[in-house]
């Protein structure tokens, strides 16, 4: 066994350490990722998603002129991509319900899909050392906040839960994930959400 002293980078994620905490990012991953999709020159985007937009499976009928968009013809890349994004999703909270959303269409991606994910990479070259903050602080408690999106999903119309844990003022745990099944209601769907997010409570209560 070899002392290799403090952590200060491991499979992607950057440590750095202040008196006041740690902060988690991914700044050289993300550089790489934007290197690599050949956005190095492109304009930032200040959202990662542009607002209303609802990414479907619907595809563009030529004999019925029917709505949709054609299918992407490298479907490599885009897996590709989306899996990048994924990963980045570990320290960065504010594209995981996008990358939910685009993950959906790995098998039949459109150009829909490839135009929405590049701009999640032109959202992180925004704010490309963004990452999760660990206060050095005494904590003892634990705050959540949980939500849901109900029948977001225009193909499914199943609803969409969110939680995010706070461990005093640092963030520990957090899900936004389609639910297994159709909730009838928004109260519904609320519920589904709370339920997800107190199993989670409960599992860190055990750490006490």
């Amino acid at each position: 066994m070899k002392d290799l002293g403090d952590l200060k980078y491991f499979l992607g994620i950057e440590v750095l350490r202040l008196t006041s905490g740690i902060i988690l990012n991914q700044r050289k991953y993300i550089l790489e990722l934007i290197a690599e999709t050949g956005l190095s020159g492109a304009k930032p985007d200040i959202t990662p998603l542009e607002c209303n937009t609802r990414l479907t499976s619907i595809e563009y009928d030529h004999a019925t002129g029917a709505k949709g968009d054609e299918l992407l013809s490298d479907i490599f890349s885009y897996q590709r991509l989306v899996g990048k994004l994924m990963y980045a999703t570990i320290t960065r909270l504010d594209i995981n319900f996008v990358v939910q959303a685009l993950r959906q269409f790995m098998q039949h991606p459109k150009k829909s899909h490839w135009e929405a994910a590049t701009r999640v990479v032109r959202y992180l070259k925004n704010s490309v050392g963004q990452g999760v903050w660990l206060k050095a602080e005494p904590a003892n408690t634990l705050t959540c906040w949980c939500d849901s999106n109900w029948a977001a999903c225009p193909n499914t119309r199943r609803s969409f839960t969110v939680y995010a844990i706070h461990f005093g003022e640092s963030l520990i745990s957090w899900k936004s994930k389609k639910q297994y099944t159709i909730s009838r209601s928004f109260a519904e769907a609320e519920y589904r959400s709370m339920a997800s997010a107190v199993a989670e409570l409960t599992w860190l209560v055990g750490f006490y």
